[in-house]
């Protein structure tokens, strides 16, 4: 998988940080970390197996999945199984590209905006095939850890016409 990243831009510190706190450096890396672990987990999304994504996400109530197959949907039970419906969906996939857009982070926030491209089968298809989705992750340092607190992603990867919005 190829992976064209850019840097971190950081936020204003929030806060006097404690002892216990990671550096800013090191809270870059945890959610490069994520970010990774993500990249991986959704192979084995491609694959039917969402297991691995769901164990990424926060399980607050203000856990909130954006995918093109619906609504948006809040709270763990909802996100779960919006998740398992999108992951039935494919098989015999993978994670072919990922390119970042920009990613920011604070002490206890961050996101990441970009690119990715896969291949799979698709509903009923027979043939893998590929498809790109634009897509925005909202992390939160959750009790020494971080967490997606949102995904949304759509098919929107290239310009579109002012007429495109209506249906």
């Amino acid at each position: 998988m190829k992976v064209k990243d850019g840097p971190w831009y950081e936020g204003a510190a929030m806060h006097s940080r404690t002892a216990e706190e990671p550096t800013p450096v090191a809270a870059a890396d945890a959610v490069d970390d994520l970010i990774e672990q993500f990249r991986r987990a959704q192979n084995e999304f491609l694959k039917g197996n969402p297991g691995p994504v769901k164990d990424l996400f926060s399980r607050r109530d203000d856990v909130t999945v954006a995918n093109p197959y619906g609504p948006p949907v809040r709270g763990w039970e909802n996100v779960a199984r919006v998740i398992e419906q999108a992951s039935s969906q494919r098989r015999d996939g993978e994670l072919v590209a990922v390119e970042t857009i920009t990613k920011f982070r604070t002490d206890d926030l961050a996101y990441v905006v970009g690119i990715e491209r896969a291949k799979a089968k698709i509903g009923r298809r027979d043939d893998v095939g590929p498809y790109a989705l634009r897509a925005t992750m909202i992390f939160r340092l959750e009790d020494g850890t971080w967490k997606i607190v949102l995904r949304h992603a759509d098919p929107i990867t290239t310009a579109q016409g002012a007429e495109s919005v209506i249906r």
